[in-house]
């Protein structure tokens, strides 16, 4: 099962387990970005998961949304991500890998970001090393929202440079936050996910 995109005069074609990659990432993104709609707790609240980690993890997911209020998911991201001064994480790869924030991997990414054509939006102040931006421009890579889709080649050096070499180091922090209830099942779910990811791209790379 394949999607066709129209860009400009050339049709793409993207297959579904691509989709749903981007999906994925657009997903975790979204929840990552800001505190979720009650629309996006009921989408939470309607996913099934199988017998494997990222299924079991998605299944977990979902319970928590079935149970959680929209209010209470709100207050639990200010606690962990904003707070008063900062909050209980700092979701960025500088403060990840070089323990402050706007360092060298903000830089670099910068500069990857130009090299795809990813402009930031005029209306977000925050660096754009966030791990929802991150995982945003993963999508926009894999579908082709920045031009042509990037070849998977691309798509590996960038998860890679960007977000290999913290991201799970995040994602378990997000999972045994003392503010996490929803978010804890939201971290478990991102270590799944970038668990295969990773070991697709070795897999491919080999």
């Amino acid at each position: 099962m394949t999607a066709t995109m129209d860009i400009g005069a050339d049709m793409v074609t993207i297959g579904e387990e691509d989709r749903l990659r981007a999906r994925m990432y657009d997903f975790l993104g979204a929840l990552l970005a800001r505190p979720p709609s009650k629309e996006l707790l009921q989408q939470t609240a309607g996913l099934t998961g199988d017998d494997s980690d990222l299924g079991v993890a998605m299944g977990a997911l979902a319970r928590v949304g079935r149970v959680s209020q929209a209010t209470a998911v709100e207050s639990e991201f200010t606690a962990l991500f904003i707070g008063l001064g900062r909050g209980e994480l700092l979701p960025y790869a500088s403060f990840y890998l070089t323990g402050f924030l706007n360092e060298k991997p903000l830089a670099a990414l910068r500069k990857d970001m130009k090299a795809q054509m990813i402009a930031r939006e005029a209306n977000v102040f925050e660096p754009e090393d966030n791990i929802a931006s991150l995982f945003e421009m993963m999508a926009g890579m894999i579908l082709g929202r920045f031009g042509d889709p990037a070849p998977i080649a691309a798509q590996v050096t960038f998860f890679n440079k960007h977000i290999g070499p913290w991201a799970t180091h995040f994602f378990t922090d997000l999972e045994g936050a003392k503010n996490s209830v929803f978010y804890a099942s939201v971290g478990a779910a991102g270590k799944a996910f970038l668990e295969i990811e990773r070991e697709a791209f070795r897999m491919g790379a080999s």
